[in-house]
């Protein structure tokens, strides 16, 4: 609550100058940067430099099915592991703009201004006071941020996730359960934040004639496994083309860590990717105990299960980027770097000095064509 001496905080405007300002400074990196990294090479234009990794097969889904391009030599057996929130939503806004990577930017533009009010807004629900933009700041500051600028889905996933999330505290369950629902079009992911809802829904003891609310995340997930099981007679075409596309299978923790830590220990950029993936795998087991310990059931079960996927894998893969959609992780980071001790004051500057150099080399690295995530 402010004091009759402050003026009442417009926490949307402090997160969408934030964004704002973030936006503009990876442009002038994207710039600026890739001059200075070319060494007298011929720079790739801009829309170029964002045309990488999953952009391209977002963009293939979207263009052309889950059968992938005819024209290549064979389909991409991984195609079925994105869910069709993202290239729908491609197909859409390409109506309107011409170039699919600037859809997939403008996409990812808009639905991350969306979230990072709604970010803003939960901290500050949350409190303490002022927590709002400091969440927003730290979220943009992780290494992997620059994940919400190119055409992914992770923006686009945080713009639903988040706003559901902001309902259900406030305890809009039909409104809650709806947002949840248009996440779980984007990623399975949607399929931890339903489970979470309903662990968040029996904790907070709401009403039982709202449960049936519920069941529509779900929905989604169902809706999709039907269409895989109609094209290919698999119910879990997306789980499969995980395993078909990057190898990727449930396998015990210690043998998953083995495997990633044998390949940071070599050499190049793979290397650095894979010590940032063990560092991202830290940090989520780190997350998990700490909200064991304050007993945010909800919110543990959200984030818990997610570190458990990633970490029973046959290696850490994407772990720092998964991080993006650990709202919890950022909250908790505001609120130990809002003003109410003498060391508190420091907590998002220190943040900010380990965190930010990281974001800018990701960024120019990711550019460069390079895996980041």
């Amino acid at each position: 609550m402010t004091t009759p001496l402050e003026p009442p905080r417009d926490t949307a405007m402090e997160a969408l100058t934030l964004w704002l300002s973030s936006r503009l400074g990876i442009v002038v990196l994207a710039v600026v940067g890739a001059g200075a990294m070319s060494g007298g090479d011929t720079v790739a234009p801009f829309l170029e430099r964002w045309k990488h990794w999953d952009t391209q097969l977002l963009i293939t889904i979207a263009e052309h099915g889950y059968g992938g391009d005819p024209a290549a030599a064979e389909p991409d057996k991984g195609l079925p592991a994105f869910f069709p929130g993202m290239p729908l939503t491609l197909r859409a806004v390409h109506t309107f703009v011409g170039d699919w990577t600037l859809a997939g930017l403008l996409i990812s533009f808009v639905a991350g201004a969306v979230a990072m009010v709604a970010l803003a807004r939960l901290a500050e629900f949350e409190g303490p006071p002022g927590a709002g933009w400091r969440a927003v700041l730290a979220l943009l500051l992780w290494p992997m941020s620059v994940f919400l600028f190119t055409g992914y889905s992770e923006a686009l996933f945080l713009a639903f996730a988040i706003p559901a999330w902001l309902a259900a505290r406030r305890g809009h369950w039909p409104l809650a359960a709806g947002l949840a629902a248009g996440a779980s079009c984007m990623r399975i992911t949607g399929l931890f934040l339903a489970l979470a809802l309903i662990v968040e829904f029996f904790t907070r003891r709401q009403a039982v004639r709202q449960a049936a609310w519920l069941v529509l995340p779900f929905v989604p997930l169902v809706l999709y496994s039907a269409y895989h099981y109609s094209r290919s007679g698999d119910w879990l075409a997306w789980k499969h083309a995980q395993e078909a596309g990057w190898g990727r299978h449930m396998v015990w923790p210690w043998e998953s860590l083995i495997t990633t830590w044998n390949s940071a220990m070599g050499e190049g950029r793979f290397a650095w990717a894979f010590r940032l993936e063990i560092a991202g795998a830290l940090v989520g087991i780190g997350l998990v105990l700490v909200l064991l310990y304050l007993r945010r059931w909800s919110e543990f079960v959200y984030v818990g299960l997610q570190v458990g996927a990633l970490v029973c894998s046959a290696y850490y893969l994407s772990i720092p980027r998964s991080a993006l959609l650990w709202w919890p992780l950022f909250l908790l980071i505001a609120r130990a770097g809002t003003p109410g001790g003498r060391w508190r004051q420091w907590v998002i500057l220190v943040y900010a000095l380990v965190v930010g150099p990281l974001m800018v080399l990701n960024t120019l690295t990711f550019m460069d064509g390079a895996w980041v995530g």
